[in-house]
């Protein structure tokens, strides 16, 4: 059980950014430093340096005292970590938190970038959990993306995880890619079950303007696959990954039994975590604080944290990364209940009424249901509890108040941003809080 912090939960949860790439991805907008394609390690300054400053960071952030139970190395490419560099950051987490003994500890890798002796170095400091960037299993999308690796360092990749003993690994794919067709997206949905990962990602592109795709391609064009090609490659990717065998827990997530991703539950459920490195986000007593996204700006910073932090230990007052211990009850807001929905309906269970409605009020889950009906009617919503499935509210009918409101897969999923729209234009402009 967790301890609060006023109303609020303590971290039990840390992301740590590693921002260094051997290139930059034609999709990928995140805060990153590119390095080349030589080997890194130790002697690499610029890795090296970053490395200090984000156990700086670590070490004078404030702790309270609740062990971790889940660590997430995200980038970037952080298998561009030596293993000394890797153990520590694990070493200062250690000493500033502490870490409980079955902790949940993933690393984000790509293909290309790892042999077997890191590996089993990683594997030595806790690691027990790898997300493996495979993207596609053809050599020309790979390219069309600009990644780094092809289709047979893939599986040197998987041969590599199964020769260290690393039993719980993840892979990711891409659907929407340019020129990519639907018996591209099958034969590579098909390849990656082949592998038997106990986690699938399968993610829909996404253009950011700030991106080389963004810059080259329009939403819906040539080369792009259209809007209904896309519908059914989510549709396949949900067809064929489910017969497989795996639960589809999240939105774009499926999983083994046993084997859902603790870390990033963290996220979807609205529940606090660390953050550490380079842009970075972080979510501590209600409060969410993003990092600088450059590394002068993000060094400037700690340093500048720093001597706060310093200065503080004179008077006993700092308060750092917005937190604040005090027991002053701090109140549920409308941004907390649009942040929870637009979360929790990303899970398959999607949101429990009962605790909705202990936290927002009752008025505001009549309110929420109320909007849903039509998305009722069109298949994309639905209400379970003991006794099946519950139709919404009608003028003939008492509001529900227990169960799981959730989307239906794999419709309700493929169509939540329209839900989501509609709820939160709604629900702004016409629910009273109830405190």
């Amino acid at each position: 059980m967790k301890r609060p912090i006023g109303n609020y939960c303590i971290p039990s949860s840390a992301y740590v950014h590693i921002p260094f790439c051997r290139r930059r991805c034609y999709y990928c907008d995140f805060p990153i430093s590119v390095v080349g394609d030589s080997k890194r390690g130790d002697n690499y300054s610029p890795i090296q340096e970053y490395v200090e400053v984000i156990c700086e960071e670590i070490n004078i952030t404030k702790s309270f005292y609740q062990p971790l139970e889940t660590i997430f190395f995200g980038g970037g490419t952080p298998s561009l970590l030596s293993v000394s560099q890797l153990n520590q950051i694990l070493d200062a987490l250690e000493q500033k938190f502490r870490i409980v003994a079955n902790a949940e500890i993933s690393i984000e890798m790509d293909p290309g970038t790892f042999d077997l002796e890191q590996v089993r170095g990683y594997k030595s400091l806790g690691i027990n959990r790898v997300s493996l960037g495979i993207q596609a299993f053809q050599d020309e999308l790979l390219k069309v993306c600009g990644r780094t690796h092809n289709v047979s360092d893939i599986y040197k990749a998987v041969d590599i995880l199964h020769q260290a003993g690393i039993v719980n690994f993840s892979i990711d794919l891409i659907s929407g890619l340019p020129h990519q067709t639907l018996e591209q997206w099958q034969t590579s949905l098909e390849a990656g079950i082949a592998i038997s990962p106990t986690h699938i990602s399968s993610y829909d592109l996404v253009l950011e303007p700030v991106t080389a795709f963004g810059r080259y391609y329009q939403p819906g064009n040539h080369p792009l696959p259209t809007d209904e090609t896309a519908a059914q490659m989510y549709r396949m990717a949900q067809q064929l990954i489910s017969i497989s065998g795996y639960e589809h827990y999240e939105i774009s997530n499926y999983a083994k039994p046993d084997y859902q991703c603790g870390h990033n539950r963290v996220y979807w459920e609205n529940r606090p975590y660390y953050g550490f490195g380079m842009g970075a986000a972080s979510y501590v007593a209600g409060e969410r604080f993003t990092r600088p996204p450059t590394r002068k700006e993000y060094y400037q910073w700690v340093q500048s944290v720093d001597r706060q932090y310093k200065l503080s230990l004179q008077d006993r007052s700092f308060k750092h990364q917005g937190i604040d211990t005090s027991n002053n009850c701090l109140e549920a807001n409308q941004e907390c209940l649009l942040e929870t929905l637009m979360l929790r309906f990303r899970l398959a269970e999607g949101v429990n009424l009962l605790a909705l409605s202990k936290h927002f009020g009752q008025r505001t889950v009549e309110q929420i249901l109320i909007c849903l009906q039509p998305y009722q009617k069109l298949g994309w919503v639905e209400l379970i509890n003991p006794k099946g499935i519950v139709t919404l509210f009608s003028n003939n009918q008492k509001f529900p108040v227990e169960g799981y409101l959730r989307l239906t897969d794999p419709e309700g999923f493929l169509f939540s941003n329209t839900i989501l729209s509609t709820l939160f234009s709604k629900l702004s402009n016409s629910i009273s809080m109830e405190y």
